[in-house]
């Protein structure tokens, strides 16, 4: 354990991706957009509104945008930082370099993935301060943020577990990243789309009066990161997916589980094929 903390790879990834001053300047650019897009908000609404002041429910609005937009940049940004870590350095042809150290094929893949993410788990945490005009309005209650934060957390994991697979799988980063997006934007916006698809199947023959249950529906559901997310805040999505599907099981321990395999497999594949051409001792 002392060695992987004491890691000369996670250090030194830490500090080419964090003495950047582009990477200031990103978080800087971020949290002004996440601002702008929040005071824009509420000044729309509240011109719209009649009476001229900010209720519970519109404070909730706030907060769903802007849980969607931070699971938007997880998917966006993950691939990007992860999907070369490994094919970069086989560019560079400093990957048999690294190879001939003392560092394990499991130390090299886990600390390019915790670098990979920390950046974007920065932005994440930089942006919390943002949710005060949550808190100053009402309407949302601690517990809903640290739960979103926390599904987040595991998502940019889950995903980056993917491009590192991807990255040590695929000779070319550019291969690399279109992979990975390929399956990101699959596992986002496919999996949410036939999931909607399905339900209105279901609904079109439950009309004819005859009983339609269609357990795709919930296997589908189960790996999309938006559906889950939705789901946290609108617990009747859940209801009507384990109506239609007949499986009356909770969708978020579905995702974590399938997730969970999912990271365990790509990380141990990562390690396997790291060295393939190579024996123990």
């Amino acid at each position: 354990m002392k060695n992987f903390v004491i890691n000369p790879v996670l250090n030194k990834e830490f500090k080419l991706r964090f003495r950047s001053f582009k990477s200031f300047l990103g978080v800087l650019f971020y949290l002004l957009a996440l601002g702008l897009i929040i005071i824009g908000f509420v000044f729309i609404e509240s011109i719209s509104n009649n009476q001229g002041f900010f209720k519970p429910d519109q404070s909730r609005n706030i907060f769903i945008m802007l849980s969607f937009l931070q699971l938007a940049l997880v998917l966006f940004i993950t691939p990007g930082l992860t999907a070369g870590v490994i094919s970069s350095e086989r560019e560079r042809q400093t990957l048999n370099i690294m190879l001939t150290t003392t560092q394990s094929s499991a130390s090299i893949i886990l600390s390019k993935l915790i670098s990979s993410i920390s950046y974007l788990l920065l932005l994440i945490i930089a942006s919390l301060p943002l949710y005060s005009f949550v808190f100053l309005f009402g309407g949302i209650s601690p517990g809903q943020v640290l739960i979103t934060i926390a599904f987040y957390i595991f998502t940019m994991i889950a995903f980056g577990s993917l491009g590192v697979l991807f990255s040590t799988l695929i000779r070319k980063t550019i291969v690399s990243m279109i992979t990975a997006y390929g399956v990101t934007l699959f596992l986002a916006g496919g999996t949410a789309f036939l999931t909607i698809v399905l339900m209105e199947f279901s609904n079109r023959y439950g009309n004819t009066g005859t009983p339609s249950t269609n357990p795709l529906s919930y296997f589908i559901a189960m790996l999309s990161p938006p559906v889950i997310l939705l789901s946290s805040f609108e617990p009747e999505v859940t209801r009507e997916i384990e109506n239609k599907s007949g499986i009356d099981f909770p969708l978020w321990v579905s995702y974590l589980i399938s997730y969970s395999i999912i990271i365990i497999g790509a990380v141990f594949i990562s390690i396997k094929k790291l060295r393939p051409n190579m024996k123990k001792g």
